[in-house]
């Protein structure tokens, strides 16, 4: 099924199921007020959903039409969201551009932060940054919504806990990173508040596309336009869901409506990094990756970081063309006390 939540009843918003086509959707207050409350009784209430779903997808005169630019993230706050770097060659890609060695057990042990979840953008919401010279940039990620999982699950269990997937724009400020990392204690600044697809899904949902630890895809990211990258989310990810998920809960438990993201999407070609769209490549999920090819490539960056005005659009199809969880599509903008 599909989920979302509309910007009203307060600032968790309204819980809303949404018809497979994402033309429509109905608020559900007697089965569960927020996607919170559904999570946090999932086991009664996820039942009740699929049913006034399937009802919804069954009358096409049913629901009021669903308008992505009154949608809230799903999870508009969540207990905790944690972003991995599932696909090593991104972090290895990045890490090169600042001259940072890469140590080995990168490839065995995946890196994760915790981000601050106490608020998200809407999936429409502007982006606002005080300073172009922060060097604003996306990342295009997939992420897992967790049930409750107990500290020190293994990878092999973490199938069960998985509620639902979501698609993540994970904002950086790029010029903030190295001064952050260089004090050895982890982003903070250079992380502001990310956002997430209008609609979250449950597994079934994705088919074939979900294995049960991948997500089987393309991740399109348009930039003011422009098709910027659409590596398969399948393809090059090093950790998949399960294992960030237990990784996650090594030393402590996860609540219901935990967020785990992949990191940003990165495919390599032929064993070397990925090559732009333009010259036949998968792109990019990110411009400091772009930035890094071009660094490698010509011995320094062409490709300039947002500005305001840029427009970033991240979406995913299924195999006949449908979008699944609906576009994240945010302008940039220039942040004031006043404005914001």
């Amino acid at each position: 099924m599909k989920l979302a939540t509309l910007k009203e009843g307060g600032r968790d918003g309204t819980l809303v199921v949404v018809s497979t086509d994402l033309a429509r959707c109905r608020a559900v207050p007697d089965i569960a007020a927020t996607l919170q409350a559904a999570l946090d009784d999932w086991a009664a209430v996820a039942p009740a959903l699929e049913e006034a779903y399937r009802a919804l997808n069954a009358d096409p005169a049913a629901g009021e039409p669903f308008d992505p630019a009154k949608a809230a993230s799903p999870l508009p706050r969540a207990y905790q969201w944690a972003d991995g770097s599932a696909y090593v060659n991104h972090v290895e890609l990045v890490r090169k551009a600042r001259g940072a060695e890469m140590p080995p057990s990168f490839w065995t042990d995946p890196l994760m932060y915790q981000g601050g979840s106490d608020g998200f953008l809407g999936p429409r919401d502007p982006i606002p940054v005080a300073d172009e010279a922060w060097g604003i940039d996306f990342e295009s990620e997939i992420a897992v919504v967790t049930g409750d999982v107990p500290m020190g699950v293994s990878a092999d269990e973490v199938a069960g806990h998985i509620r639902l997937l979501m698609l993540v724009n994970d904002v950086s400020l790029r010029n903030l990173i190295p001064a952050e990392l260089g004090k050895g204690f982890g982003f903070f600044q250079s992380k502001p508040a990310s956002s997430f697809s209008p609609v979250a899904v449950t597994p079934d949902e994705l088919g074939a596309a979900w294995d049960g630890r991948k997500l089987h895809r393309p991740l399109v990211t348009h930039l003011n336009g422009d098709l910027f990258g659409r590596p398969d989310a399948g393809v090059d990810m090093t950790f998949d869901f399960p294992t960030l998920v237990a990784h996650a809960a090594k030393t402590r438990s996860l609540v219901a409506g935990s967020i785990i993201g992949s990191g940003t999407v990165s495919n390599k070609l032929d064993g070397g990094p990925g090559k732009p769209v333009r010259e036949g490549g998968a792109g990019y999920s990110c411009i400091a990756e772009m930035r890094t090819i071009e660094t490698i490539r010509d011995g320094k960056p062409q490709t300039p970081f947002l500005r305001f005005g840029d427009r970033v659009r991240i979406e995913m199809f299924d195999a006949a063309g449908a979008s699944v969880f609906g576009a994240i599509e945010q302008e940039v903008v220039r942040y004031s006390r006043t404005s914001g």
